[in-house]
């Protein structure tokens, strides 16, 4: 997934002349109303998995001929920033599409501009249960919901391992640590942080080292969010209080960096959200923190690889569990002149059938928000190898928690400090640059306070 690199002001004033961004050139066929259920316009995330788009026309196609609804369909691309301008441009012009699909912080950014959704998240938490509590951090600001946070796009980046490598130069059976069942194998208890850097010294060692980048894309800014959290080193706290220079989990999780990093090749720090997947599918690597994206290309060019990785959740730490998880919403802005009709086509995409689809449509990619909707079997099924990313969605037997970097500090102070990377760069400042860590951490506290003014 690429990383949040634009802020929204200068979006604004990029990005003005946009207005028709989601629409030019992307539009899919208009399906035409035979009564009169009025018009709807929808712009969606490009999907990285091309049938997940074919899944999803298929749903909100078929459910605007049943309804009588003229549809205007886009799958909007977020390379480019091109989704991202596009929010920008409609909010500034007050138009476009009546439903647009969100990534990860921008509920918070827009919300005075989008519609509540109150009505549709009781009855969706009515039938399903409650949503994960990354979903509700980012999608419910002020206590109201914004948004309907999405199975589309939505992602866990837990480890993606060769079973293989993993087995024979470090001694830890992947598959039977997380077998595709509902349970925890033997060695599960034993996978730690710490259990993880002897994995990687003896993998590096053997000339596979772990592509684990730290950069400032989201790839790194997200594994290394939770390691932060597995140590209980948060930097902020959810009432805006800087927690670094006296925090001795902060100062331990550092030390762990510093030893982790010496295995990891020093190209790590210049890496994009590109790299660890072409490590992974170039068979140089013997694992990486991603969603199934990257296998899902290795089975199209490079199956012998492929057929050797296997998905589960990323270590725990001395403070808990927590997995790298990164949100997808559908949004309705307050503008919208159809807002009873997207309220009724964001509910119907929520429901254990779509859901089923669209998970089935992405291999697995796709994350429902709803714990109770990780029972589906296309985790199960999916190969090569069978059951691959049946530990991929977190379930209750995994015992741990997804996460988002930088919570659970205020979202408007967490947002510019995921968007500057500022953990990433706490570590390359003293690996890279060799600082001290009371000057690292003297640094980041200066970095942090002006995100709050």
């Amino acid at each position: 997934m690429a990383g949040i690199r634009v802020s929204r002001r200068t979006v604004l004033r990029s990005g003005a002349g946009v207005v028709a961004a989601g629409t030019s050139g992307l539009a899919a066929p208009m399906v035409h109303a035979q009564g009169t259920g009025g018009r709807l316009s929808v712009g969606l995330w490009d999907h990285w998995v091309p049938a997940g788009n074919v899944a999803v026309r298929a749903i909100v196609e078929e459910w605007a001929r049943q309804n009588r609804v003229e549809l205007q369909l886009d799958f909007i691309t977020s390379v480019g920033n091109k989704l991202l301008l596009t929010m920008a441009a409609e909010a500034q012009a007050r138009q476009g599409h009546d439903i647009i699909a969100m990534d990860t912080w921008r509920i918070f950014e827009y919300q005075r501009q989008l519609e509540p959704v109150d009505d549709v998240m009781g009855r969706l938490i009515a039938k399903h249960g409650p949503v994960n509590p990354i979903s509700e951090y980012l999608g419910k600001p002020g206590g109201k919901w914004h948004a309907v946070p999405a199975t589309m796009g939505s992602q866990y980046k837990g480890s993606a391992a060769r079973i293989d490598l993993m087995k024979q130069h470090a001694g830890i059976d992947v598959q039977a640590m997380y077998p595709a069942e509902n349970r925890l194998g033997p060695g599960a208890e034993n996978w730690t942080w710490e259990t993880f850097l002897t994995a990687a010294d003896k993998l590096n060692k053997a000339g596979f080292p772990f592509a684990l980048p730290c950069g400032t894309f989201s790839d790194a800014v997200d594994w290394v969010g939770a390691c932060f959290a597995c140590h209980g080193a948060y930097i902020m706290d959810k009432d805006g209080k800087v927690t670094l220079r006296n925090n001795d989990k902060v100062r331990q999780v550092m030390d762990y960096f510093q030893r982790l990093f010496q295995h990891i090749p020093g190209e790590m720090f210049a890496a994009d959200d590109a790299t660890n997947n072409r490590a992974l599918i170039s068979g140089r690597t013997g694992l990486i923190f991603n969603p199934p994206s990257a296998w899902a290309v290795a089975k199209r060019d490079a199956p012998q690889v492929a057929a050797q990785v296997w998905h589960f959740p990323s270590p725990k730490g001395p403070a808990g569990h927590f997995v790298p998880h990164l949100n997808f919403f559908w949004s309705i802005w307050s503008f919208s002149r159809a807002k009873p009709a997207a309220k009724a086509l964001l509910e119907h995409l929520s429901q254990r059938e779509q859901v089923a689809k669209m998970v089935e449509a992405s291999d697995g990619y796709d994350i429902p928000p709803f714990a109770t909707l990780t029972d589906l079997p296309t985790w199960a099924n999916v190969e090569p190898p069978k059951g691959t990313v049946f530990n991929y969605p977190l379930k209750p037997h995994h015992q741990a928690q997804p996460y988002i970097a930088l919570s659970p500090a205020p979202p408007e102070v967490a947002v510019q400090m995921y968007t500057q990377a500022i953990q990433t760069k706490m570590i390359a400042r003293m690996v890279q640059n060799k600082e001290p860590v009371d000057r690292v951490l003297a640094w980041a506290e200066r970095e942090i306070e002006g995100f709050r003014r």
